[in-house]
């Protein structure tokens, strides 16, 4: 569902914080305490990013998680059971789910509940677990039971990183624990995260590349300068025969 980063802003926009608020400040200082960016500005390889919670890294390229979550909503079909992980992707996700209703959605996501809560031709059903503290996504024992037992036609599911040699990974062993039974619960896997996630291996391993059927991602995947382990991924993935959409 990325050393790494989640969400981790582009090089060269250190000022930003000032358009955002205190939560954007946190995230700069913990890119400031984490030392320089490697060489060529690329910050995938950060290791405090992981740290920061969603509130912190919502703010964070947010209009181009939103054209990701528009793109991953047109591509789900109505009448589907839809499983919708966590994530600040999958938030804009919800967001534009609503247009293709009707769906039964489960989430496994506060945020996400709050977004889809009381739309028109949206069965909403909110997972039972733990809620992880600072991410708000649901976890432990009840959540993996409760997924457990139901089907789904399709999994949205986010990422922490994804790596050509080592497919899709994730920070936290709780959260790769849920996409996995999401991924076994699911006739399809479409994969959304912005292109600051490829070339990334994160700490939990979640499945290679193959286990999902869709990724979509932002254009800048494909720009060498800008995000080097980008087109190496891309490639990857190609090759393992998962639809590749850039928007």
């Amino acid at each position: 569902m990325h050393g790494v980063s989640r969400d981790a802003p582009p090089a060269g926009q250190a000022g930003i914080g000032r358009a955002h608020g205190r939560a954007v400040y946190r995230v700069q200082a913990l890119l400031d305490a984490a030392g320089p960016a490697p060489v060529g500005g690329d910050r995938s390889a950060h290791r405090a990013w992981p740290t920061a919670g969603f509130a912190a890294r919502e703010a964070w390229q947010s209009a181009t998680k939103d054209r990701l979550g528009a793109a991953v909503a047109a591509m789900v079909e109505p009448g589907s059971r839809v499983l919708l992980d966590a994530g600040t992707t999958t938030v804009h996700v919800a967001g534009h789910l609503a247009a293709r209703a009707p769906l039964t959605v489960a989430v496994v996501s506060l945020q996400a509940a709050v977004r889809l809560a009381d739309r028109p031709g949206i069965d909403l059903l909110v997972v039972g677990g733990r809620s992880r503290p600072g991410e708000r996504s649901l976890v432990g024992p009840l959540t993996l039971r409760t997924l457990e037992a139901l089907a789904f036609d399709l999994f949205v599911m986010s990422i922490g990183g994804v790596h050509a040699e080592h497919g899709w990974s994730e920070f936290s062993l709780d959260d790769a624990a849920v996409k996995q039974a999401g991924l076994a619960q699911s006739g399809r896997t479409l994969t959304v995260a912005d292109a600051t996630k490829l070339g990334v291996r994160a700490f939990s391993q979640v499945a290679p590349l193959d286990a999902v059927h869709s990724f979509v991602t932002d254009r800048a995947a494909a720009d060498p300068a800008t995000h080097p382990g980008g087109p190496r991924t891309l490639d990857a993935l190609r090759e393992a025969g998962v639809d590749t959409v850039l928007v």
